[in-house]
């Protein structure tokens, strides 16, 4: 019910700001300026990436940048509108996750403006786990579209960008891709317990056994009702040791996640934190999950003593 409020007034917003954004932001030109291709990306994870992979020849702005903010229930505003207005390249992420971006890209088009919708690229659909960021494999593939539109928005520079998409892959990213490495390799099969399903992506890939009930992760996320079959049973997994470790999203610590929280420390089980956007905001992406996947490692390491 109160996500649903909340999208009703982001609906209001939304219109306000189109309405602002038509009479004053006007068409810009598709091709790349001095300053390079103007990129701008609905979140900071997407942004953090095309800004590495664009280098000095491209402009990236990202819309939700603030930690504290849930990017499930954001409103945007008419200086969100403007941003997007000068898109030569847009990132989204689709998968009912910011219906507001795409909203605002469609009211005020512009030729030859180049768009990523992250769900669509991925051959998603609404009501799939929107939190692609997640995911290793996703990661990769969504760098490589990146890369590929600014080359073709900057034909002039496509060598330059291919070279950055190398060094992000090999030298970027090889911290992050190490740590999933060692996780799958020295903590496969361990179970764990996660408060909602940003961890569902990553969990395979790390090779943990994630046995929380997919729709009790799925309610905690999308703000819904859980049911209380679904609590009781990650509350039994936890007090009853089923779990190794819990992981759960700071920015979404409801006040039943608060007393599920609690009760993984009267159990003693290691607890380790996630967040849904870059957290601190001035971290890369890479910065981010690395912090991350070594507080799980060390979660994983205190409760087996691998």
């Amino acid at each position: 019910m109160l996500r649903a409020v909340r999208r009703l007034l982001c609906a209001a917003v939304l219109l306000a700001a189109v309405a602002l954004c038509t009479s004053g932001c006007g068409a810009l030109p598709a091709s790349a300026t001095e300053s390079g291709v103007r990129v701008v990306a609905a979140e900071n994870f997407w942004g953090s990436i095309a800004h590495q992979l664009g280098g000095t020849d491209a402009t990236v702005n990202s819309i939700i940048v603030n930690p504290a903010q849930d990017p499930h229930s954001y409103e945007p505003t008419s200086g969100d509108a403007r941003t997007m207005a000068t898109a030569q390249l847009a990132i989204v992420n689709g998968i009912d996750y910011d219906r507001w971006a795409s909203q605002l890209l469609a009211a005020d088009p512009v030729d030859g403006r180049r768009v990523i919708t992250v769900g669509s690229l991925l051959g998603l659909d609404d009501g799939d786990n929107s939190h692609r960021w997640y995911d290793p494999t996703d990661v990769d593939r969504v760098a490589a579209a990146i890369s590929a539109s600014l080359q073709r928005l900057d034909p002039k520079h496509a060598g330059y960008f291919a070279d950055r998409l190398r060094h992000f892959e090999r030298a970027g990213l090889a911290r992050y891709h190490a740590l999933i490495a060692t996780i799958r390799h020295r903590y496969a099969g361990v179970p764990v317990g996660a408060s909602e399903s940003i961890f569902a992506l990553q969990a395979p890939a790390l090779g943990l056994r994630l046995i929380t009930p997919a729709s009790f992760m799925r309610a905690t996320s999308e703000g819904t009702e859980v049911t209380a079959q679904d609590t009781a049973l990650a509350e039994r997994q936890i007090t009853s040791h089923a779990i190794r470790v819990w992981i759960y999203n700071t920015q979404n610590a409801t006040p039943e996640i608060q007393r599920l929280n609690g009760l993984a420390r009267a159990a003693g089980i290691p607890i380790a934190t996630v967040t849904e956007t870059l957290s601190p905001a001035t971290d890369s992406f890479e910065q981010w999950q690395v912090h991350q996947l070594e507080g799980i490692e060390s979660a994983l390491h205190r409760a087996t003593g691998r």
